[in-house]
């Protein structure tokens, strides 16, 4: 009996299958390669206001705090993968008047992962709680919304939506929505007041609120494992960084108001359970 052919994939989705393989089944590595790509072209090209020190520092400290921690209290392989985003992560966006607040957020970022934890999955994201604590304990932590030109947040945000479009963790949605209410909330802001529209649209341009939306946000490990829940926690967040950013007048609004609803997840996943299939799991075991 004769097989029917199959029918060809659109090319769309050969390609990023493609992509895919080449990276391997884990797509931290393309992850990787984004936020070291978009660091290096910061650090030569627009100049970030970053000591190479103090990156080389900060992913020193996470990888062997990491490695120490994964060693004496969890007992297993040591994984360098995810404590090198979060080291990166930290490297774009945390900036620091020492060298010694940037490698102690480092540490911090790390160890949340392990004494942290409900039901499997750490509260946090290791980079926000680290830039989050430091900013609301001490006056030697900040974050640089305005460092990026607005070519460089054109591809900052294409290169972080290919990370999301290449990733098995299936995020976009919390990303769009995220993205969508906190713009809805900036232009309603603005007709409000009777400011141009250009107002706005400048600050939905900046490179901090991408690296937010697409990297942290988003992150599988700290996000409601249902969809519809996700959704509805991405606007509640946009609710909060408006009301702090623009109420509190606190310019880290958008991290703080990641880091103070960030308990909630657990409650979430707890009263509106996933089903077995939209539940997030590396193909490798991670923390």
């Amino acid at each position: 009996m004769n097989e029917e052919p199959r029918q060809p994939l659109p090319v769309s989705a050969t390609s990023v299958q493609t992509l895919r393989h080449c990276i391997g089944a884990d797509p931290r590595h393309y992850q990787i390669a984004t936020l070291a790509a978009l660091l290096t072209y910061g650090l030569v090209v627009l100049g970030f206001e970053q000591r190479l020190s103090h990156v080389i520092a900060i992913v020193v400290m996470a990888i062997g705090t990491e490695a120490a921690l994964a060693r004496f209290v969890c007992r297993r392989k040591f994984d360098v993968l995810s404590p090198l985003i979060t080291a990166l992560s930290l490297s774009i966006l945390l900036r620091t008047s020492g060298i010694t607040a940037c490698t102690i957020a480092a540490a911090i970022a790390i160890g949340s992962k392990y004494y942290m934890r409900v039901g499997g999955k750490h509260v946090f994201n290791p980079a926000n709680f680290a830039i989050s604590l430091l900013i609301l304990t001490t006056d030697s932590a900040w974050i640089s919304p305005g460092q990026w030109g607005r070519d460089a947040v054109i591809v900052f945000g294409m290169a972080a939506l290919a990370t999301l479009v290449l990733s098995c963790a299936k995020r976009l949605d919390m990303a769009f929505a995220f993205l969508g209410a906190y713009a809805i909330l900036l232009f309603a802001r603005a007709a409000h007041l009777g400011d141009p529209m250009a107002i706005p649209l400048q600050q939905m341009q900046s490179g901090a609120l991408l690296m937010f939306a697409f990297f942290m946000i988003t992150d599988p490990k700290t996000t409601p494992d249902r969809r519809s829940t996700r959704i509805v926690y991405a606007c509640a967040v946009a609710s909060l960084a408006m009301l702090l950013q623009y109420v509190a007048h606190w310019p880290e609004g958008l991290m703080l108001a990641l880091f103070f609803a960030s308990p909630l997840v657990p409650l979430l996943d707890r009263f509106a359970p996933a089903l077995r299939a939209e539940r997030f799991q590396w193909r490798r075991p991670t923390l």
